[in-house]
């Protein structure tokens, strides 16, 4: 009777194991990816869905979008491996890279990202070049953009003009498509923002740029990429960058992403590629 009982007990044991094991496997199955918060929930929400759908099919598993607050938690959600992606504007991917100590791996950009640029906008018609800004109100994005704030800046350097010395006053909008309704509503004289942004306000009639108008566009720069930490299987790794490769514009799915991604398609990036970015930002004082 009590070889019964025993041989029971391991039975109820090893079936409890098989479970424990199984539910384990299950919650490894999850694939989860977030982004840089510089435009409203709404719409990183919109945006994400059918990449979040696509990518399912790819790997074979389950994929979730999850959000972040503001830009400093993309970066700390990476380096703690609380998701498994990130996309990463050229800042923030240097921030990743020095806080982890090398421990992130930035995948795949849009064609775009190796020449992309900023814009300076304004409803003031007293303001038609850089050094017109003095004495102005000016607002950047997030902190941590690096179109919105940190190239920028850099550029605005660049041209002798110190925004915490020459301008009346400094703000951060905290988004791009934020800092275009602070100039529309006359809230600041002046801001920089991301071109993709600007130019898809302009398309969609969200702006009336005869109301507010570009009056600088910076030179090039590497800007944004998706981005996974090191320790991610090779494997899963290229599986992943093969997924945004095979992204084809003549397919009614990859089109109607790619479009969402404002992406004409994707490449392979690398480190090497942001060195501008981390240059730029210790010359800015915004990294140490």
């Amino acid at each position: 009777m009590i070889n019964v009982f025993r041989s029971n007990a391991l039975r109820a044991l090893a079936a409890c194991a098989v479970l424990a094991f199984a539910g384990v496997g299950q919650a490894q199955q999850v694939f989860r990816m977030t982004a840089i918060p510089d435009e409203s929930p709404t719409e990183l929400a919109r945006k994400a869905a059918p990449l979040v759908k696509y990518l399912e099919g790819k790997l074979g598993m389950k994929v979730e979008f999850t959000p972040v607050t503001d830009y400093a938690a993309s970066v700390e959600a990476l380096v703690n491996k609380q998701v498994d992606m990130a996309w990463f504007g050229g800042f923030t991917f240097v921030q990743a890279y020095v806080r982890s100590g090398g421990k992130v791996i930035p995948l795949v950009q849009r064609e775009e990202d190796e020449k992309f640029r900023s814009v300076f906008i304004t409803s003031d018609a007293g303001i038609k070049s850089l050094a017109d800004l003095k004495g102005k109100t000016f607002s950047f994005g997030s902190q941590s953009s690096t179109s919105g704030h940190l190239m920028p800046r850099s550029f605005l350097l660049d041209a002798k003009i110190d925004p915490d010395k020459d301008f009346k006053r400094v703000a951060y909008s905290g988004a791009h498509d934020a800092t275009i309704a602070g100039v529309a509503a006359g809230k600041v004289d002046a801001g920089a923002l991301n071109i993709s942004v600007w130019d898809k306000f302009v398309a969609d009639k969200k702006v009336d740029p005869s109301r507010v108008r570009v009056f600088f566009t910076t030179p090039t720069y590497y800007d944004y990429n998706w981005t996974v930490h090191a320790d991610m299987p090779a494997a899963l790794r290229e599986k992943l960058q093969k997924a945004f490769l095979d992204l084809n514009p003549n397919t009614t799915e990859g089109k109607d992403i790619l479009a969402l991604q404002r992406a004409t398609r994707f490449l392979p990036t690398k480190a090497d590629n942001y060195k501008g970015i981390e240059t730029a930002a210790r010359s800015a004082g915004l990294l140490k």
